[in-house]
C-alpha cells in the first residue's frame, strides 16, 4: 500500500509538472509568434535607408523612418525628464514620510491611474496643452508620456524602498544623521537598482503608445527642428503606414514594428541585467 501511494504521488507530481510546463509555454508562445511574424514580414525592409532617410512622398518607394526613430527618443527623453523625478520623489514620500491616512488614498489613486486607458491621457493633455498652445507639439507628446510614467514609477519606487530593512534607517538616525540624508544616502542608494528598474519598465511601457500621441504629437514627415511643432514617432508612423493602401508602406510598417519591439526588448534586457545578482569573485 505504501509503494502504491508513493507511485501515485509521483504520478500526480509528474502530471502537475507537465501542466505547469504547458502553461509556461503558453505564456511565451504569443511573444514567440509575434517576434517570428514581425521578423518574417519586416526584416526585408530593415536596411541602412530605413534608419537614415526620411519617408518618401506618397506613391514613391523606398525611404525610411529616421525622423520617427529620432522623434521617439526625443519624446521618451522628455517623458523621462518629467516622469522620473516626480515619480521617484512621490515614491520616497509614500515610503518615508506619508502618514497611514494618506498612503491609502494616494496608492489607490496611483493604481487607478495605472489602469486608465492611454487615449484618455491623450485627450486630457490635448485639452490642457494642445488647445491653449493651438498646435500639436513634441512638448505635449512628452508630457502625456511622462504623466503615464509617474504612477508606475511611484508605486515601484515605494515598494522597493519598503524592502530596505528598517535597521538601516535606525542605525543612521542613532548616529545623528538627519532623516533626509539617511533617505538620500542610505535608503535610496540601497534601493537604487530597483528604482532604475522601475524607471526603465515605465519607459518600456510608454514606448509603444500610439493613441495619446495622436492627440498630442500628431506626427511629422520631416525632421523636427522645434519642440513646439508636431513630431514624428515610431508608433505614429507605424499606424499611418499600416492603414495606408500602399504595399511598400505596409512593409515599412512591419519593419518599424520590428524595430520598436527590439527597442522594448533591449530595455527589458537592461532591466534583467540590472536586477540580477552580481557574482563577486574572490581576489
Amino acid at each position: 500500500m505504501t509503494a502504491s501511494n508513493h507511485r501515485w504521488r509521483k504520478t500526480k507530481n509528474a502530471l502537475v509538472q507537465a501542466l505547469t510546463l504547458v502553461c509556461a509555454l503558453l505564456v511565451i508562445a504569443p511573444l514567440a509568434f509575434v517576434f517570428y511574424y514581425l521578423v518574417k514580414s519586416g526584416i526585408g525592409a530593415v536596411n541602412w535607408d530605413f534608419f537614415t532617410k526620411l519617408p518618401k512622398p506618397v506613391g514613391e518607394g523606398g525611404g525610411g523612418m529616421a525622423n520617427a526613430i529620432a522623434g521617439s527618443f526625443i519624446l521618451l527623453g522628455i517623458a523621462a525628464i518629467i516622469g522620473m523625478p516626480v515619480g521617484v520623489l512621490a515614491g520616497v514620500y509614500l515610503s518615508e514620510y506619508a502618514s497611514s491616512r494618506l498612503t491609502g488614498p494616494i496608492r489607490f489613486g496611483a493604481d487607478v491611474l495605472n489602469g486608465v486607458p492611454s487615449i484618455i491621457w491623450g485627450i486630457v493633455v490635448y485639452a490642457l496643452m494642445v488647445l491653449p498652445m493651438r498646435t500639436y507639439s513634441a512638448w505635449a507628446g512628452g508630457v502625456v508620456l511622462g504623466m503615464m510614467m509617474i504612477p508606475l514609477i511611484m508605486r515601484t519606487t515605494e515598494e522597493v524602498l519598503l524592502l530596505v530593512p528598517d535597521g538601516y534607517r535606525e542605525a543612521a538616525l542613532a548616529l545623528g544623521i538627519a532623516q533626509w540624508r539617511t533617505i538620500a544616502q542610505i535608503v535610496v542608494r540601497t534601493a537604487l537598482k530597483g528604482i532604475v528598474t522601475g524607471v526603465l519598465l515605465a519607459v518600456a511601457r510608454v514606448a509603444g503608445e500610439t493613441a495619446p500621441l495622436i492627440f498630442t504629437a500628431l506626427g511629422n514627415r520631416f525632421w523636427n527642428n522645434n519642440l513646439s511643432d508636431p513630431i514624428a514617432a515610431l508608433p505614429l508612423q507605424i499606424f499611418s503606414y499600416a492603414i495606408s493602401p500602399y504595399d511598400d508602406w505596409h512593409r515599412q510598417a512591419w519593419a518599424g514594428a520590428l524595430v520598436l519591439l527590439l527597442l522594448i526588448t533591449a530595455i527589458n534586457v537592461t532591466v534583467r541585467v540590472l536586477t540580477r545578482d552580481r557574482i563577486h569573485k574572490n581576489p
